[in-house]
C-alpha cells in the first residue's frame, strides 16, 4: 500500500514544486542612486523646505545634520517599498555636540514607518535621483 501511495504521491508533489518554482514573482534589484531628496518641516515655524543631499554628504537643517548612505529606486511594478534611503542624523547642541538621534531606513511610500523622533524637526524621504541642480560637494 505504501509503495501505491508513494508511487502516485511522488509525481504529484514534483508537479507542484515545479509549478510553484515558476509562479514565484522575480523581485527587480534596486538602482542605487547618488542624491536622496528630502523634506523637513520646521515645527516652530511652520515652513516647510525641500532639499537635496549627495550620499555621504552631511547637511544642517536647523539643528539636524543629515546624512545618507544609500539611496534606492525600484521599478513601480514592484510590491516592496519603491523608494528608500539609509541615514544618520544627529542632533547638534549649543556646545557644538553632537548626539545620534536616528540611524536606519526611510521610505518615501510611507514616511511615517521610520521617522525621525525630534521635537522641533520633521525629515522626511521623497524621491532618490540621479543628478541634481545642487554642485557636489567637491565643486563648492
Amino acid at each position: 500500500m505504501r509503495s501505491q501511495f508513494s508511487t502516485i504521491l511522488r509525481p504529484l508533489l514534483t508537479a507542484a514544486v515545479l509549478t510553484l518554482a515558476f509562479h514565484v514573482p522575480v523581485q527587480a534589484q534596486p538602482l542605487s542612486n547618488p542624491v536622496a531628496t528630502f523634506a523637513g518641516l520646521d515645527k516652530i515655524t511652520g515652513r516647510i523646505t525641500r532639499f537635496d543631499v549627495y550620499i555621504d554628504e552631511t547637511v544642517l537643517f536647523g539643528a539636524l545634520e543629515i546624512t545618507p548612505r544609500a539611496c534606492y529606486n525600484r521599478p513601480s511594478s514592484d510590491t516592496l517599498q519603491r523608494t528608500s534611503s539609509f541615514l544618520e542624523v544627529n542632533q547638534m547642541s549649543l556646545d557644538g555636540e553632537s548626539e545620534r538621534i536616528f540611524t536606519g531606513w526611510m521610505f518615501a511610500d510611507s514616511p511615517a514607518l521610520n521617522a525621525v523622533d525630534h521635537a522641533v524637526y520633521d525629515v522626511w524621504l521623497i524621491e532618490c535621483k540621479t543628478s541634481t541642480n545642487v554642485p557636489p560637494p567637491d565643486q563648492r
